[in-house]
């Protein structure tokens, strides 16, 4: 495991400002389309209603703040 420190961060930060320095925009418009589709295939509910993945920690949150359950 690497731990996070700031060479780390610079090389980072400096790999992706060579790495996309060059792209154009229709490709990254194309390497979001097929990540899109991608997660579409392994999730066909995606990307959903995220109100129905966060409903159960919505209902945790309120009983620890002491107010009741929503109707």
């Amino acid at each position: 495991m690497i731990r996070d420190c700031e060479t780390l961060r610079r090389f980072e930060r400096d790999y992706s400002r060579d790495r996309y320095a060059s792209q154009t925009f229709d490709e990254a418009l194309t390497i979001f389309t097929a990540l899109w589709n991608e997660a579409v295939m392994l999730n066909p509910d995606f990307p959903g209603d995220r109100r129905d993945d966060i409903q159960p920690d919505l209902d945790i949150a309120r009983a620890v703040n002491g107010l009741p359950p929503k109707p």
